[in-house]
């Protein structure tokens, strides 16, 4: 079965989200710090878009989303 570029980048998107998710896990139960180090760098994140679809405060959303998401698996 073929699988085009859409499909592969979205598969490749949901593996490393799932396997960073994890690793921040990981560190923080062992080193306590990383989310909120994690956190204070977000105001250097952004979007490197040169066209209309650049939205720095989107990326910057999505970042701080993943945050409260390990966040929230680390207290279970």
């Amino acid at each position: 079965m073929a699988t085009d570029t859409a499909t592969q980048t979205r598969q490749r998107e949901i593996a490393t989200e799932h396997l960073l998710f994890k690793l921040m896990e990981y560190v923080e139960a062992r080193h306590a710090g990383l989310l909120d180090f994690m956190e204070q760098s977000l105001d250097h994140l952004g979007d490197p878009a040169t066209d209309e679809t650049k939205n720095d405060e989107a990326v910057c959303q999505i970042a701080q989303s993943m945050i409260a998401g390990a966040r929230k698996q680390d207290m279970g």
